[in-house]
């Protein structure tokens, strides 16, 4: 806390940078060049297109619109198909022409349905790197072609397939669709919040206020926002005050105060006041649009558990290839051609490990989601991973445990005034005043219900105090410089309190009546009751919480008291901050940093985790990989909660997914045969069927996890 008589010689709110940086939304999110605007609102879920990976120029509507119209072909297929009327214990209707309805719709849903594996197939054999939709295109030629022949009556076969292709098509469009929406869904949820943005805003000229359209604000603009409307634009308050709704940036349902000076986001509501507002960004530099670049940058990031599933899938592609020759060559071998080519084609079938392949997109874009909901934007997937795996959590004070704000603690006063008149009457001086340590006071007294006296005569004395005339009288608010000046000793009662105020760092204002010293008031960067209980919470999870700050000792000792802290680096240099991360290393410690990021940036760089709190600095920068975008320190629980419970899924998903090839590969090429166990192509296509089903709904079971942070234990 830097002594009060320094500040008041100018009375700039915006000298102390933690007093309006920690309690102002994320107005710095979009700094960084982007492409969304809100002219049209954005692409929506349906139509959100993915530029990488196995989805290159595939959209979500594609997919759907493919499996619906497969699902309703697929109908008749599987319904005239002798083999499933067989398995069923019923026969197909005949009449002229029944007979062809499976090959010829089956036809439609290959070439139509089956469009997209196929393409995605032909690309991954010209880059030779062949995976999942190799493998898909691989599956559904082969049983094609083989339906084909038995249609035709060639060879003698009996290979009908079609209905196995019909629903291999239609699983493997849901499974996609599916997974593309999982996909977009992050992306998608704030392009929904931002087709909530207005379309029209009430800007105010000189003939008074006039409306036109978002697009058309500029930064400079004036606008008049109602109560119960949204704000339009970025922008700063200039005139009233009201309760903001910033759920949709932070993540926080409870309402927050704005005021004249305080910065507002694009999108949040006014909920009770009407305000009047400067327009500071709009469209791609509103703190959505930097959001929404955060989590389309999430979802492109690399991941180890990714790189893990993409070259699962290149290995199971040689070994279903490989599996299928041996099959068809043991079983010609044997002297069974038809049995050869019909175990061929179901190992080929169903060694479409597409399971696997929603395994891990499916988790970590569900999990991507569920954390920008919550208001935790996950830049770099990797954070997100290693989360699950941090010893200790060390977090920044000032701003991030502390509100970086000074709040009254404590007032002494001497035997001729009361506590209670005395508080009201620094405040009455300090009224007048823009400093945040002024603000604090006169804070204090009215949340007290104190009758401020009218102080006339204001005057701000350069590195001493203030002064001004209440009742006649001369009272003068300052620090140990005034006391100096005016040559005036505390009263040994007095001094007591203020000798153990100053030992935790505290800083102390006397109150001064002519050269009476009427008593004294502490104010310390206030501790978060969010802290309280981020702190317990870490500890309960087995994981171990440390403090840095520049702050002396005494200051660091009484915060970390306050909040049990199991280890303090006070007095740390900002260019010394990675350092103390580079000693927790060396004792084998795998390292979370939370900080505001402007002085934080080496040290979040080399922690295994660097989390930056985003009130506090643009989320934009490089060195954090997690960016809270509201200032909850519970937030980072939030994250440990949601790291260990993506890879408890990751895994389910992967022993399911490969456990489910290892078994029914060898059955299905007739390993068993001997015994009489034989996996069907019936069987074969209804297990791998589920197999995909119970993998994607496996992974939407993360949306059961509770990520608010008030709601975290």
């Amino acid at each position: 806390m830097e002594d009060h008589t320094q500040h008041h010689n100018h009375h700039d709110p915006t000298a102390y940078d933690a007093g309006s940086g920690a309690a102002s939304p994320p107005a710095a999110l979009a700094t960084a060049p982007g492409r969304h605007s809100h002219a049209g609102h954005g692409p929506q879920d349906d139509h959100v297109v993915h530029s990488h990976g196995q989805h290159a120029g595939h959209s979500t509507a594609m997919f759907k619109d493919r499996f619906w119209l497969t699902l309703v072909l697929s109908v008749p297929v599987v319904y005239f198909s002798p083999m499933f009327g067989h398995l069923l214990g019923y026969m197909p209707p005949e009449f002229p022409g029944s007979t062809w309805i499976p090959p010829v719709l089956g036809t439609v849903i290959f070439l139509y349905g089956g469009q997209p594996f196929l393409k995605g197939g032909l690309n991954e054999m010209r880059t030779r790197k062949p995976g999942m939709m190799l493998l898909i295109g691989m599956a559904i030629t082969v049983a094609f072609v083989a339906s084909w022949v038995t249609s035709l009556g060639i060879g003698g076969f009996d290979l009908d397939f079609w209905w196995e292709l019909a629903l291999l098509v239609a699983i493997m469009l849901l499974g996609h669709w599916i997974e593309m929406r999982a996909l977009g869904s992050a992306r998608g949820a704030l392009d929904a919040l931002a087709a909530l943005l207005p379309d029209e805003a009430e800007r105010i000229t000189s003939t008074g206020p006039e409306t036109v359209s978002v697009t058309d604000l500029q930064p400079g603009d004036t606008v008049l926002v109602r109560s119960g409307a949204r704000m339009p634009a970025d922008g700063t308050i200039i005139d009233g005050q009201a309760e903001f709704d910033e759920s949709m940036i932070t993540g926080e349902s409870k309402t927050v105060l704005r005021s004249a000076g305080d910065s507002v986001v694009a999108g949040t509501i006014a909920t009770d006041n009407t305000v009047r507002v400067r327009v500071t960004a709009v469209g791609d530099d509103t703190a959505l649009a930097g959001i929404q670049r955060l989590v389309a940058e999430a979802q492109a990031s690399s991941s180890k558990a990714q790189a893990l599933a993409d070259r699962a899938a290149a290995f199971l592609f040689y070994f279903a290839t490989a599996a299928g020759a041996i099959t068809f060559i043991g079983w010609t071998l044997l002297g069974s051609v038809p049995d050869a080519v019909t175990r061929t084609v179901t190992v080929l079938v169903i060694a479409c490990p597409h399971a696997l392949g929603l395994a891990i997109p499916l988790v970590i874009a569900i999990s991507t989601e569920q954390a920008a909901r919550a208001g935790v934007l996950i830049k770099n997937r990797m954070a997100l991973e290693r989360m699950r795996t941090v010893d200790v959590v060390l977090f920044d004070k000032t701003g991030t445990l502390t509100k970086g704000a000074p709040e009254l603690k404590d007032v002494a006063a001497a035997d001729s005034i009361s506590r209670g008149e005395l508080l009201a009457l620094a405040a009455a001086v300090e009224s007048d005043s823009e400093h945040p340590v002024a603000r604090a006071i006169v804070r204090a007294a009215r949340q007290q219900g104190l009758d401020l006296p009218r102080a006339t005569g204001f005057t701000s004395m350069t590195g001493r105090g203030v002064r001004a005339t209440v009742g006649g009288r001369t009272v003068q608010v300052g620090g140990p410089s005034l006391l100096k000046e005016l040559r005036s000793t505390e009263p040994e009662a007095l001094s007591a309190a203020t000798r153990t105020w100053m030992d935790r760092g505290a800083a102390v204002l006397h109150i001064v009546d002519g050269n009476r010293i009427l008593g004294a008031v502490s104010l310390e960067d206030a501790v978060r009751e969010e802290s309280r209980q981020a702190v317990a919470a870490l500890q309960r999870r087995g994981i171990k919480v440390a403090m840095i700050t520049g702050d002396a000792h005494q200051v660091a000792a009484a915060v970390a008291a306050e909040l049990n802290i199991d280890e303090v680096f006070a007095e740390v240099l900002p260019a010394d901050k990675d350092k103390k991360v580079a000693e927790l290393q060396a004792r084998g410690m795998r390292v979370a940093m939370v900080g505001d990021g402007v002085n934080d940036s080496p040290a979040l760089a080399r922690a295994e985790v660097g989390i930056a709190i985003g009130a506090g600095t643009d989320v934009a920068m490089e060195s954090a990989g997690v960016v809270l975008a509201g200032n909850d320190p519970r937030a980072v629980l939030s994250m440990v909660d949601l790291s260990r419970a993506s890879y408890r899924k990751m895994w389910q998903n992967l022993v399911w997914a490969t456990g489910y090839n290892i078994i029914s590969v060898p059955l299905a090429a007739g390993l068993l045969a001997f015994a009489g166990v034989v996996l069907s192509p019936a069987a074969g296509a209804v297990l791998m069927s589920a197999s995909t089903i119970v993998v994607a709904l496996n992974a939407q079971l993360l949306r059961r996890v509770k990520l608010n942070p008030a709601a975290v234990r």
